[in-house]
């Protein structure tokens, strides 16, 4: 639906426009604090490692976040997680979960590893997470979702998949 700004009421002087919080944002001179910061100071990714912020999860830093590592394969999705030094919590797949064969590469077996981690991690006291995703398996989406279902708030979704800067020779050429 299109808005062409012209809007037919019986009083003509209780006209609003439609963003009206921003336009009254850019009129303001003056820059808005944001717990201690300024607006312009304020930004919606987290920091880099390092780097001081006041963006607090439950009254934690960044760095200070649990982790979820999913390791996301053609044949089976891994999933744990750690605290910020590294020692592990929970750990699933979606063997664990009682897929065989060929079902543990679907979407619909990562989802479900998900929420099973999830609901083990919430049962220790974890409800803020950051994910680091590597591989390029069918459950990486779905092992995220499963997560967000299983009732964890993800802050934030890293890709750490390898990739070759041109990688290993290959084969000779074969000639026929």
């Amino acid at each position: 639906m299109l808005c062409t700004g012209k809007r037919r009421r019986k009083s003509t002087s209780l006209q609003r426009t439609v963003c009206s919080s921003t336009v009254r944002l850019q009129e303001d001179e003056r820059p808005i604090t944001i717990t201690g910061k300024t607006s312009k100071e304020f930004s919606y990714y987290p920091p880099l490692p390092g780097q001081d912020s006041a963006l607090r999860w439950s009254g934690k830093k960044f760095e200070e976040l649990p982790i979820v590592h999913v390791k996301a394969t053609y044949n089976n999705t891994l999933i744990q997680v750690t605290d910020n030094d590294g020692q592990s919590i929970v750990r699933t797949s979606c063997g664990t979960e009682g897929f065989k064969n060929i079902k543990k590469s679907t979407p619909i077996a990562a989802q479900t590893a998900g929420i099973s981690a999830a609901a083990k991690a919430t049962a220790k006291g974890v409800t803020f997470v950051r994910v680091m995703v590597k591989g390029l398996g069918p459950g990486r989406l779905s092992a995220i979702k499963g997560l967000t279902m299983g009732g964890l708030e993800v802050v934030s979704i890293t890709d750490n998949t390898p990739v070759p800067h041109n990688g290993c020779r290959p084969r000779k050429a074969r000639r026929i």
